[in-house]
């Protein structure tokens, strides 16, 4: 029985692709762009945020027109109009980190390998000296932070009725150690949020005092991007290359462009309906929407396949996860699910349907820009980019989505929609091991579900010693999962209710009901 039922999943891919590329034909067709008024208004969560879009929709708004060359030059003063300086010490610093970000909005530096990069102008104000003593210092005579300390840097000063103690920078390592030992929580460790949110230790401070990404460590998360408070680390945008792709489609005989969206976009645009945001792609110039947790339905069948077939697997969902496994637990690589991400699972079915089609994943990730250069990738999805760089373009294109009507997108699962939140994975697998009729007794799974690099990293490394319990680690690079990607628009707690609601509202409450509309499951059951 078991081996009849992995046999079923193995040749469910073929007729999985076969039927949606039918499905693809059927709902392939163009729009024109709608031109409906002005710029739909929102609150970011930071300033940062709102800065990083509005270099983006101007960026848009040029290339649109075909005026970003002799444009550009004017962007900084209409994003910093002064003469009082709002974010920086003058309009003329707030205007020359402008043009950096100009510079990251149309695709950053070639010879920088990951998607991220520090804008060296803008990365200024951290505080340098990481270990600080406070006021709360009595200069107590045990002295356990200088007993602590394995470099002799702490000593004791005059400070009026007593004594406190002083760090000399100049020999501290900043290990923590005195910190730990003060009885009087007096000593801090002050650490830099980039290098906080940087689980890789990827980033540390150069000899100018600025941070210096070390590419060999990271993982191109992002959590970097969105945590530094001045918004000296960016993403690199390939926003333009969207634009040129939809240009040439509205050309005789041009391309069609597909947008594929991730399943965390349900409540990012949250003035609008995600049926009113397929309305404002198609007005863009998509030719039709698809649903990336369909490719998500098509990943949890065959690596629960997998899966009995091998007896140990980490998932390949998240390129940072995937990454990160690769440049920290080498040895573990061979354990790494070899199926394609769902972005990728999707692309590869509509380009069978169309050869020389386009395709552009949109989400909540910059890692997928990493993924999307990979080798087999990057023939199959064209362009990434983000909910943030999204509403940049529906912004620029002047589309108001808010008078839209709602159009259709229901092509997936309620398994593959929860892919988006951290336990959606593990939960999609085990609802096909059931589907499947695999029981325990044949194989039983035993699934960990890591929420952030930290969790991931214990559960490697146990893996790698051999004294891990379970047999299935679901890795997300990003703490909740997808929905807590740096390009998302918005950031909370909330997300994860909003997605497990879109996963309910799919009419298809299993796995293999989304493949079933495909007539899918019934020939392979036969």
């Amino acid at each position: 029985m078991l081996e009849k039922n992995i046999e079923r999943a193995g040749t469910l891919q073929e007729h999985v692709e076969h039927n949606f590329i039918g499905m693809i034909k059927k709902h392939d067709k163009k729009l024109t762009i709608s031109m409906l008024g002005g710029y739909n208004v929102r609150k970011f969560d930071t300033n940062v945020q709102e800065l990083k879009y509005k270099v983006l929709r101007e960026i848009a708004r040029l290339a649109k027109d075909d005026k970003l060359a002799a444009g550009i030059p004017g962007i900084p003063e209409t994003i910093v109009p002064g003469p009082v300086a709002t974010m920086r010490c003058c309009i003329y610093k707030e205007r020359a980190i402008v043009n950096e970000r100009i510079k990251m909005a149309l695709g950053g530096h070639e010879d920088v390998p990951g998607e991220v990069e520090v804008l060296p102008i803008a990365c200024d104000e951290c505080p340098v000296s990481e270990i600080t003593v406070s006021d709360a210092c009595r200069g107590c005579i045990a002295h356990r932070c200088a007993n602590a300390c394995p470099k002799g840097a702490i000593s004791f000063i005059n400070k009026g009725m007593h004594t406190q103690a002083h760090i000399d920078h100049s020999k501290c390592i900043p290990c923590g150690k005195c910190v730990a030992a003060c009885p009087y929580s007096a000593i801090t460790k002050n650490v830099r949020p980039c290098e906080r949110a940087c689980k890789p230790g990827a980033i540390k401070m150069d000899e100018n005092r600025k941070a210096h990404i070390n590419y060999e460590k990271c993982v191109s998360c992002g959590a970097c991007v969105y945590q530094c408070p001045f918004g000296a680390i960016v993403d690199k945008s390939y926003i333009t290359k969207v634009i040129d792709l939809l240009k040439a489609s509205r050309q005789e005989g041009g391309a069609p462009v597909y947008a594929v969206v991730a399943p965390s976009i349900y409540g990012q645009f949250s003035d609008v309906t995600t049926g009113q945001v397929v309305s404002g792609l198609k007005a863009l110039g998509f030719c039709t929407v698809i649903e990336a947790a369909l490719g998500a339905d098509l990943v949890a069948y065959f690596e629960a396949k997998e899966l009995v077939e091998k007896g140990f697997l980490t998932t390949s969902c998240c390129p940072a996860f995937v990454s990160y496994i690769k440049k920290n637990f080498p040895k573990l690589e061979q354990h790494i699910s070899h199926n394609l991400s769902p972005m990728a699972m999707v692309a590869k079915v509509i380009k069978r349907a169309h050869p020389d089609s386009k395709i552009v994943f949109i989400g909540p990730c910059v890692a997928k820009k990493g993924e999307q250069k990979q080798e087999r990738v990057r023939d199959l999805v064209d362009v990434v980019i983000t909910f943030e760089e999204l509403q940049a373009l529906m912004d620029a294109y002047e589309i108001d989505m808010s008078v839209l009507e709602d159009d259709v997108l229901n092509n997936a699962s309620y398994y593959g929609r929860v892919f988006a939140r951290s336990g959606g994975v593990r939960d999609a697998v085990e609802e096909v091991l059931r589907e499947l009729e695999i029981k325990p007794e044949q194989f039983q799974l035993k699934p960990l579900a890591c929420s952030g690099l930290e969790e991931c990293k214990l559960a490697l490394l146990k893996a790698s010693k051999g004294i891990l319990e379970e047999n299935f680690i679901e890795g997300m690079a990003c703490e909740q999962g997808c929905i807590g990607g740096p390009g998302c628009l918005t950031h909370g707690p909330k997300e994860k209710a909003m997605v497990d609601k879109y996963g309910r509202l799919a009419l298809e409450k299993k796995v293999k009901d989304a493949v079933v509309i495909f007539d899918v499951l019934g020939g392979a059951e036969e």
